[in-house]
């Protein structure tokens, strides 16, 4: 094992493998420590088997509407779920070969041990020492299973758990409506199992926009029980778990715990920094360089809990990899906040949400797609989109929604925010007809009344013709 190293990354997930590409670019001097196991949260655990047992769920569920296009015969279909989860790890193991692929060539460089700092440049691994110049850390997280629910292992389940059952049940609780526990609760109740959905929060899918968090919430309710702005706790029954909250109780088979992550940080060593930490161990981190503090230390990736995503790990792991290897500080700009969930209807937020501005001092403009002409022709016609703009000037701030299709419609207007557009600089685009992004542009109409006119020979300008066929 190396003593001397010109950079050491500790966590081999997304950011770690980032961090690694760009150092590379200019040193080989580098090692990566990482702890089994390899493959990143995102392939392994996270993102791509979540949208695996998501695809079949919904397939599953097209049944449901098929008799509305003039297609009989649904009835015979059934889920096998062993058979799910079999393609599910398939495509898991498929992606994490992927992954796999990109340390294979490291040799002695890639280090396997438990990493710990001793210091701002040194690094214990199961005993042995490496002084590095540069040290990143990305040590990435694991699922938090609060300590009076541990004692019920035998009928916990986490997302690092789920995907390796061979079967399901035939009752779930879901504990945990973030972006995992939406999609996962709703997956399993597409596949048929029986699910109670538990959140202490009043919004779903970190939504902070009333309207649009209770249009989700509706809408959802109509596939599984939802239970929101409760505390829930967890006993021995005879068939299984009892989940009780507010004087009600329900008996599933198994839990599907998915109240968050927590960072690995406890046996990091980041007091050996000597900079000061807060109340839950964790340093500052400057989100431009990923530096912490003056030291020569950089922090990267989900762990830091700056923006648990994986597109933004992968922007840390770069501008760390980046910043390991340069002699002056290269602060970058970070991306538009973006988020998805792939539930039905998507969820996603672009730019600044609700919760983030005084809607007093905004322009809103709002879509219901229950009557939206494309919508309706896919049996779609459910969600709302909600849109903030600047009073003045009408300038695109951000955006929340729970609609069909919200992955693409959020990333059009990312672009949008990242580009200081106006409302009438949409407006003055193409919207194909028919399409589902028409029911941005009547949101964006709806910000333009609120707006002096534009000229008149802008196309921003051309009004709606109030036919739903034609919209």
């Amino acid at each position: 094992m190396l003593d001397k190293v010109d950079v050491a990354i500790i966590g081999a997930g997304t950011a770690g493998l980032a961090a690694l590409r760009e150092v590379q670019r200019r040193s080989d001097d580098v090692v990566l420590i990482n702890k089994p196991p390899y493959g990143t949260t995102c392939a392994r655990v996270g993102c791509m088997p979540s949208k695996a047992l998501i695809a079949s769920a919904n397939a599953f569920h097209a049944r449901t509407m098929l008799d509305t296009f003039g297609i009989a015969g649904a009835e015979q279909l059934r889920a096998d779920i062993p058979a799910v989860m079999t393609r599910v790890r398939e495509l898991r193991d498929y992606f994490v070969q992927g992954v796999l692929k990109s340390i294979k060539d490291l040799g002695d460089r890639n280090i396997e041990g438990q990493a710990r700092l001793d210091g701002p440049n040194r690094v214990v691994v199961d005993g042995h020492e490496i002084e590095a110049r540069q040290i990143i850390l990305a040590p990435g997280s694991s699922p938090i299973v609060p300590k009076p629910w541990q004692k019920f292992s035998d009928h916990i389940l986490t997302t690092d758990s789920l995907f390796e059952a061979r079967d399901l049940p035939a009752r779930m609780g879901v504990i945990g409506l973030g972006a995992i526990g939406v999609e996962m609760a709703q997956a399993l109740s597409r596949l048929g199992i029986e699910v109670h959905a538990f959140d202490g929060s009043d919004h779903m899918a970190g939504i902070s926009d009333d309207k649009v968090a209770e249009t989700l919430r509706q809408s959802l309710s109509q596939e599984f029980a939802i239970h929101l702005g409760v505390e829930v706790d967890l006993a021995e029954a005879d068939e299984g778990v009892k989940i009780t909250w507010g004087g009600e109780s329900v008996v599933v088979d198994k839990v599907l715990v998915a109240v968050g992550r927590r960072p690995k940080v406890q046996d990091l060593g980041l007091k050996s920094l000597g900079v000061k930490l807060d109340d839950k161990g964790m340093p500052e981190v400057d989100p431009n360089t990923m530096r912490i503090g003056d030291t020569p230390v950089l922090f990267a990736g989900d762990a830091n809990g700056i923006r648990p995503i994986l597109h933004e790990g992968a922007d840390e792991g770069h501008i760390a990899g980046l910043n390991a290897t340069s002699d002056e500080p290269v602060p970058m700009d970070r991306r538009t906040p973006l988020t998805v969930t792939f539930c039905t209807p998507q969820v996603a937020s672009v730019g600044k949400r609700a919760g983030d501005l005084d809607l007093e001092d905004c322009l809103v403009g709002e879509f219901n797609f229950s009557a939206q002409g494309r919508a309706r022709i896919m049996q779609e016609n459910y969600g709302l989109l909600r849109i903030y703009a600047a009073r003045d000037e009408g300038r695109l701030l951000g955006a929340e929604m729970a609609v069909p299709a919200a992955e693409h419609t959020a990333h059009l207007l990312a672009l949008a925010v990242k580009q200081g557009l106006t409302v009438y600089d949409l407006l003055g685009m193409p919207f194909y007809h028919p399409t589902l992004e028409e029911g941005l542009r009547t949101a964006l109409r709806k910000i333009a009344r609120q707006l002096p006119p534009c000229g008149i020979s802008d196309l921003a300008g051309c009004a709606p013709l109030n036919a739903e066929a034609l919209e």
